[in-house]
């Protein structure tokens, strides 16, 4: 409606998450809050979502008037037992699409398309809101924000990303309630940073959050971020608007780094790594970065140096792609230099070298070499509960544990003599176990 590309689509149905689990083997249920099914649809997560129910308002008559031409208030209750903060944990009522609706956060993200009859059905005034391009929440914000103060979030980044106002009732929720990010689980906000990282519109987003004053209270260091920090994400949102959809090439890594390294707050970890010190454990406000992205991401600005020179021995250039962070480094030189000759030569590089597969362990399989037995239970060591195999099975040898000379027969497995334990009334064979 808007003529963008949608990014996904979610499914709303009547039917429950394991009514939905029982009919799709490729299904799993997420969720403590609200349970959600996600259906493995080919490469893709289709994301099923049961109809909340509405719950009546115990004040029904708090609601303002309306104004003048405005849109007709709104008043939804909080669904399910809030804690002593107001915010509601669990919202496992079930209802129908109408009640849905109503629970939804704003009027422009509760608008319904009927697949059957082509049609967009409009419980809200979601509709009226587009016209306006205007934000505005479902029911009070002062209340709705309390339930979750995640949404105060999504209304900046609806905002920004749709180029939409906020209604002043948001604006004067958020100032009211801002404090509230700081109850929301990191982690989920930590995934909220890393959607918005992958958009295109991170910059325009970070930007409504810093004026909300919502990023000063999740990431501290983003209070009074330098020009490099807004450089990196107009980049970053440059290379994305490329693709009608999130290249698999962003991972978290280059999404974590676009934010860390204009900072300069990894600058302490490399140092201490290059100086044989244990190096700092790096935090960023209240998200919780990986440890394995921080690892990767010192990899990364430790090869990229190197991905600059001309003069690289062929050794150090055909052992370069196969470095665990190669691919992240290349995709940081995509986006934030203006390098694409060096882009293209090592893109080439990785395609002539590619990585090679892991060997698999010795000793994992029943003699057949590592192409047989895998995933079907042929030994032990596959953790799916199978019976172990024959005792009279030769145990795979380690390489070089024996030297051809030893008069085995060709084709042969020399069986490795297993190392007697000493008793204690002496080494024969009586005492061995």
């Amino acid at each position: 409606m808007l003529g963008r590309q949608p990014k996904d689509f979610d499914i709303g149905t009547d039917a429950h998450p394991y009514q939905i689990k029982r009919l799709f083997r490729n299904c799993w249920i997420i969720g403590r809050r609200f349970r959600l099914a996600h259906v493995k649809f080919g490469n893709k997560t289709i994301e099923v979502a049961t109809f909340r129910k509405l719950v009546p308002d115990p004040e029904p008559d708090a609601a303002e008037p309306a104004e003048a031409g405005g849109p007709a208030p709104v008043v939804v209750a909080s669904a399910g037992p809030p804690d002593a903060h107001g915010m509601v944990h669990r919202d496992n009522t079930f209802g129908t699409p109408e009640e849905d609706a109503f629970r939804r956060d704003f009027t422009v993200n509760a608008l319904f398309y009927d697949i059957a009859t082509f049609s967009v059905i409009d419980y809200v005034g979601g509709l009226s809101d587009l016209e306006r391009r205007t934000i505005r929440s479902i029911g009070d914000p002062k209340v709705r924000f309390v339930e979750d103060p995640v949404r105060m979030l999504r209304a900046a980044v609806f905002g920004a990303r749709l180029s939409f106002d906020l209604d002043e009732q948001v604006i004067e929720a958020i100032a009211l309630h801002r404090h509230l990010i700081l109850k929301a689980s990191p982690a989920r906000l930590m995934e909220e940073y890393f959607k918005i990282l992958r958009s295109g519109y991170a910059e325009a987003s970070f930007r409504a959050l810093a004026r909300v004053r919502l990023l000063e209270l999740m990431t501290p260091e983003l209070a009074d971020p330098p020009d490099a920090l807004w450089d990196a994400l107009a980049r970053l949102d440059r290379f994305r608007q490329k693709f009608p959809a999130a290249p698999a090439e962003l991972t978290t890594v280059v999404l974590t780094g676009s934010l860390l390294v204009p900072m300069g707050i990894l600058d302490r970890r490399v140092a201490g790594a290059a100086s044989g010190a244990p190096p700092d454990r790096v935090s960023f406000g209240m998200l919780p970065v990986s440890r394995k992205d921080l690892d990767r991401l010192r990899q990364l600005v430790q090869i990229l140096p190197r991905l600059a020179d001309p003069h690289l021995p062929p050794r150090v250039v055909r052992s370069l792609p196969h470095r665990p962070s190669f691919a992240d480094t290349v995709t940081w030189l995509e986006v934030f230099s203006d390098a694409p000759d060096l882009v293209e030569r090592w893109k080439l590089a990785r395609a002539q070298h590619p990585p090679q597969p892991q060997p698999r362990a010795h000793g994992r399989g029943r003699g057949h070499g590592p192409s047989h037995g895998h995933g079907h239970g042929h030994g032990p060591g596959h953790g799916h509960g199978h019976a172990p195999a024959p005792l009279s099975s030769p145990p795979q040898p380690d390489a070089g544990a024996e030297g051809e000379a030893g008069g085995a027969a060709p084709g042969r497995r020399r069986r490795r003599r297993r190392r007697r334990r000493r008793g204690r009334g002496g080494s024969g064979p009586a005492a061995a176990s």
